[in-house]
């Protein structure tokens, strides 16, 4: 409704004119108070003729607001324009850097096959992979299977080994090809930085602090010259309590000053829902050799890490897993340095190389590891000020054993001879007990064991 006053408008000698626009009801109830009009020297006091007087728009005074509407108009569309002319330039800079990465890391594929939980696996000839963008590895094909470690044994295995979910409709990729799980613009676009897609945050590394929120439950050895680690631990799918935080299980083979230059290759079991977009446990490897700040990343999301197998997808969802007092699935890791030609190869399940990672990619680590951790992580994003519920292992206590807590078994290390031989001084710690905690242990079925794990917030970790 517009109602229009406009006063002082002369016609002839003295003439006040007032101009009324609504329904005919409020016209006349606005019109009917008794008011005076000289025109042409006559005066009104009739009520009726009143009301009709203020019916009288003139044209001009018309055609002056709707002028004014449309100028109003013009303005308004000409601003959303421009509005909706900065966004889709925003969106489309943004969409052409995702797609112009997907395009470097999502080769051509020989063959396409869909896994179960929503994965494409993309079957990749082995020398077109990410890891030969690298300009020391150009032109180049992946190494031959290197010698194992000494005292290495296929070993009789009390539980099932795992497999992949991707892969139980018996459909593999074909020899001389890899499997790799295909990276989506969805994938990116939930990662808290787009340019650290695939990456993770640096982080102290320190087992004296927590700081950084991350928080650990780990068996470590340290003090010596290493060469390689070998564990097997069970599988369990924690609940994470937001998409930016992640809960793992791993080994960590480290070495440098716990500063800039620190080097770190990593592999294990996963639940990253940043990262995956959902909450299966999955099989990862990691690599660094500057403290996470410009190199590594994980998996094969980067130029690092060469795969030689093709039953193995890194990144896919691992199957079956552990369920609380019932039935319990591990998997084995073994990564050692190939004294021939240096470079720390990845073993997963019982005798399957899943790759390497070259020994031009590391700086301390060219050389040997002056730490080995095995354990737990999580991050601890402290919303509102209160501890996460993102669960670690199982979600239980060291406390509970066998069937209801998580753990790592049958604990090594490899020498400067290239032999696995057992931990002599593992030393267990946990940052914040109350919330994971860790029980190490040794006997003659499992070798240097440990427990460990929790549920995070709790009664006494608020």
């Amino acid at each position: 409704m517009l109602l229009a006053l406009v006063r002082g408008v002369k016609f002839g000698k003295s003439m006040e004119m007032v101009f009324c626009c609504s329904d005919h009801r409020r016209r006349q109830n606005q019109c009917t108070r008794i008011q005076t009009l000289l025109f042409r020297g006559k005066r009104y006091k009739n009520p009726t003729k009143m009301a009709s007087s203020c019916c009288k728009i003139s044209p001009i005074i018309s055609f002056f607001v709707l002028f004014l509407l449309f100028v109003s108009f013009v303005q308004s569309a000409r601003f959303n324009e421009t509005e909706q002319s900065f966004r889709p330039e925003k969106e489309s800079k943004k969409l052409k850097f995702i797609r112009a990465h997907l395009a470097r890391i999502n080769k051509p594929s020989v063959k396409t096959i869909q896994s179960p939980d929503g994965d494409t696996i993309d079957c990749v000839l082995e020398d077109k992979q990410p890891a030969f963008d690298h300009p020391e590895l150009k032109g180049q094909k992946p190494l031959d299977p290197p010698e194992r470690p000494k005292g290495y044994a296929t070993t009789t295995r009390i539980f099932e080994e795992n497999f992949q979910i991707w892969s139980i409709s018996n459909e593999f990729c074909p020899e001389g090809t890899i499997p790799i799980r295909r990276t989506t613009e969805q994938d990116v676009l939930r990662a808290s930085s787009i340019r650290r897609f695939g990456t993770k945050i640096r982080k102290p590394i320190r087992r004296d602090s927590s700081s950084g929120g991350h928080e650990h439950a780990v068996g470590y050895v340290t003090g010596d010259a290493y060469y390689g680690a070998k564990a097997s631990l069970n599988v369990w799918a924690p609940r994470v309590a937001n998409q930016y935080e992640f809960s793992l299980s791993q080994i960590w083979v480290i070495s440098g000053s716990f500063g800039d230059d620190l080097n770190t290759i990593e592999a294990g079991w996963q639940v990253s829902p940043e990262l995956y977009g959902d909450n299966y446990p999955r099989f990862f490897t990691y690599w660094t050799n500057d403290a996470y700040q410009a190199t590594g990343c994980y998996n094969l999301l980067c130029s690092g890490f060469v795969q030689t197998n093709s039953r193995i997808a890194i990144g896919a969802a691992i199957s079956p897993i552990s369920s609380y007092s019932a039935g319990q699935f591990d998997i084995s890791l073994l990564v050692w340095k190939d004294p021939k030609h240096g470079n720390w190869w990845l073993e997963f399940g019982n005798g399957i190389l899943v790759g390497y990672w070259p020994s031009f990619l590391f700086t301390h680590l060219r050389d040997h590891a002056s730490m080995i951790q095995f354990g737990g992580e999580v991050v601890n994003s402290q919303i509102s000020g209160q501890h996460t519920s993102t669960q670690m292992g199982s979600g239980h206590f060291a406390g509970e054993g066998f069937g209801r807590a998580s753990y790592f078994r049958n604990l090594q290390v490899v020498d400067w001879d290239n032999s696995l031989i057992p931990l002599s001084n593992l030393r267990v710690l946990a940052d914040h007990p109350s919330c994971y905690d860790i029980q190490g242990g040794i006997n003659r079925v499992w070798g240097n064991y440990f427990y460990y794990g929790g549920p995070g917030k709790n009664p006494r970790c608020p």
